[in-house]
Formats: structure tokens, C-alpha cells, sequence
């Protein structure tokens, strides 16, 4: 992958280079997404930027850019690099100042920030195929405003590697009061009784693409039930399947939590068919 885009150009990634007091380096300033392309196609577009069009917003980035020209930003760098498998990364900084301060300086441009990376195949729909995850859980230690997919993710960054360094590929996080608020880079769900539960979106989670669409898909379907609401950990511990979603992932099965199976140790059947609705409507967003 070398084709990137920056300000207004496309470059070879060696090329590309921002200054050293921009804020999102100096202080995470800034707002970010990621959207799936399978050969071409991409997947959630419009929510992925009504959602970060909502960031900025609630940032105070002010950036005049249409969903078109993200578009066209978004074939370009598929083209340019394969058409294949790809996550789109795109990142917005509030810009660079001439000093460093913590209040918002007047009159900088936003620097615009976008490339792509390999990402797997689209997932398979069977449970005999199907890539499982282990888990590790945590209290919740990160910032209070987890609504907002800052650039600023170091509590994220943390959690993750809590989960890599017990052997696992996430970490499934509790708030104070003891309920499940989502992964350190997705959101999570338990299945009990054929009912999927999810926590219901608040400041404590990342109003998450591949969630949105989950859900709607599910309840257009009307086959599988879906509920909203908080999520104790003694109802997680009694969960038949636990899922995690994002964009990379879609819906993801979890197997093991802490070393210990959820169920019967297996990928479960509402799993599957939770991922086979997804696969058929994914494209419809």
C-alpha cells in the first residue's frame, strides 16, 4: 500500500509528512474513521460520515468537505492501491499552529489525512469457517466522552494491550457500576435465550457503523430479537454467545473470556445466522 492522500494531494506514503506542532500530534486533536472495501465496494459509507461529521462537530472542527469528495477520495485511494480487500483510514486534525497551546488556535486549516491497508477477506458466514476471538475483561479506564472517535486513544490503546499481553485479541470493558460498556476497539453484545443484548448507545461507547447496521438489519429481519440495555458482567458471565463488531471484523464471535469458554466453548448458531443477515445486507448503507 503506498498511494495516500494529504491536503488536497495524492502521494507515495514516504512522501507524505505533516508538521511536528500539527495538534493531532502534539494532542490527539482530532477526529477519525475507517470504512471497509471489499474489491471495490465500500461498506456503511454514508453513516461512517454522517458519524464523523458528528465528531468534529462536537470538537469544534470546522471543515467544509461533502460526502462526494470523501467518495472520490475514498475510490481514488482504492484504485490506486489494489482495489482489494482494504480498510480506508481517514483522519482529520484540528491543524498547526505556530505555538503549542491547549486552547483551540484561530484561523488554522484542518490537515485532511487518508490511506489504505490491507484488510481480510469478508467474513464467512459458517461456524466451522469462521475466525473466533478470546477476550480479556477490565474496569473501564478511559475518558469520560467514548461517544467520539478521537484520535486521542491512548486509554483504547491501553485496554487493547491488556488483552494482547494475557494472549487474547480484545478486552471487554465494565464501567463502575459494574455493566458492559464495549470492547477496546469495537462494540460487544451477549446472546442469551436466541435474545441478542447489546448496551444501549451513551457517552460510555462508540456509536459504532457496523452496530448501526447490525441492529436494523436484525430487527428488519425480525427473525433474531434484539435488545438495548444495560448488560450486568453476572449476565455476561451467564451469556450463551458473546459477539464483538467493527468495521474490520463485521460480527465476531468470542469463544473464551479470562481462559474460560463462553457456552459450550464453540462459534454458536445465532451467531451465524446474525452474520449470514449482515453479509446480504451490508451493502444497502
Amino acid at each position: 500500500m503506498s498511494t495516500v492522500y494529504l491536503n488536497g494531494e495524492y502521494m507515495p506514503m514516504s512522501e507524505a509528512k505533516i508538521s511536528p506542532m500539527d495538534r493531532g500530534f502534539l494532542f490527539g486533536d482530532g477526529i477519525y474513521e475507517v470504512v471497509p472495501s471489499y474489491n471495490g465496494r465500500l461498506v456503511g459509507f454514508a453513516p461512517h460520515f454522517d458519524r464523523m461529521n458528528d465528531g468534529m462537530k462536537s470538537i469544534g472542527i470546522e471543515l467544509d468537505m461533502s460526502h462526494d469528495e470523501w467518495r472520490e477520495i475514498s475510490e481514488k485511494l482504492s484504485e490506486a492501491n489494489g482495489a482489494g480487500n482494504l480498510g480506508i483510514y481517514y483522519h482529520v486534525s484540528r491543524g498547526t499552529d505556530t505555538k503549542r497551546t491547549h486552547n483551540y488556535p484561530a484561523g488554522v486549516k484542518p490537515t485532511v489525512f487518508a490511506f489504505a491497508f490491507e484488510i481480510p477477506a469478508e467474513p464467512v458466514a459458517d461456524k466451522t469457517k469462521a475466525k473466533s476471538y478470546s477476550v480479556s475483561t477490565s474496569d473501564d479506564l478511559r475518558w469520560k466522552r467514548c461517544n467520539i472517535k478521537s484520535t486521542a486513544l491512548l486509554g483504547n490503546v491501553l485496554h487493547y494491550q491488556q488483552g494482547i499481553d494475557d494472549g487474547n485479541q480484545e478486552c471487554i470493558l465494565f464501567n463502575a457500576e459494574g455493566f458492559m460498556t464495549e470492547g477496546s476497539s469495537t462494540n460487544a453484545y451477549i446472546v442469551k435465550d436466541g435474545v441478542v443484548i447489546t448496551p444501549a448507545l451513551s457517552t460510555q461507547l462508540l456509536p459504532g457503523i457496523t452496530r448501526l447496521m447490525l441492529l436494523d438489519i436484525l430487527r428488519k429481519d425480525g427473525s433474531i430479537q434484539v435488545e438495548e440495555r444495560p448488560v450486568s458482567r453476572a449476565e455476561f458471565d451467564a451469556a450463551d454467545e458473546v459477539w464483538l463488531s467493527s468495521s474490520s471484523k463485521e460480527v465476531a464471535a468470542v469463544v473464551s473470556v479470562d481462559g474460560k469458554p463462553v457456552g459450550n466453548g464453540q462459534i454458536g448458531d445465532v451467531w451465524e445466522k446474525a452474520q449470514a443477515l449482515f453479509s446480504a445486507g451490508k451493502y444497502n448503507y
